[in-house]
């Protein structure tokens, strides 16, 4: 397989969002205390990278955030070989998307593994944040990091509950 090969399959891979029908042997779960603890670490490695290196330190808002993660990357404080972090940084752009969908991090378990997903609230509709930055990275793909942002962002507006009287 050309490395051009890998590198489109890793980023279809990592944009795909799945209806719970499709799976079979699907369990959907909330997070155990042992998950938000995990999470909450990984928060805090990209926080002090960030803090110790670019002077800035993570907030929730989206553009200074998404910002934070192009320039780690950018500066190859976070390399492709560096998985721990590159997947930290997923879960901190999994944590804005959440914040404007509205989404929830659970625990998707199928036949392939348990994963840490975003589900949107009253459908079947999943993201897969953790791994979207490092599987680009690790193959050599260039890592637009706004643009993964918004390409989730525009696979799950459509499926966002509508406001009641809109």
């Amino acid at each position: 397989m050309s490395r051009l090969s890998t590198c489109l399959l890793a980023l279809i891979l990592s944009l795909v969002w799945l209806p719970a029908t499709a799976q079979q042997e699907l369990q959907i779960t909330g997070l155990t205390n042992l998950d938000r603890e995990f999470m909450r670490t990984q928060r805090s490695r990209i926080d002090e990278l960030s803090r110790g290196n670019l002077g800035r330190q993570l907030n929730g808002q989206r553009e200074h955030d998404l910002a934070i993660l192009q320039g780690l990357l950018d500066r190859r404080l976070v390399r492709a070989e560096q998985t721990v972090e590159l997947q930290a940084m997923g879960m901190v752009l999994g944590d804005l998307l959440a914040e404007q969908l509205g989404m929830r991090w659970v625990i998707y378990l199928d036949k392939l593994g348990r994963s840490r997903a975003l589900r949107m609230p009253g459908t079947d509709h999943y993201l897969f944040p953790v791994t979207m930055i490092s599987r680009r990275a690790e193959v050599g793909a260039p890592v637009d990091v706004q643009a993964i942002y918004s390409k989730a962002y525009e696979l799950m507006l459509p499926h966002k509950p509508k406001l009641p009287f809109q």
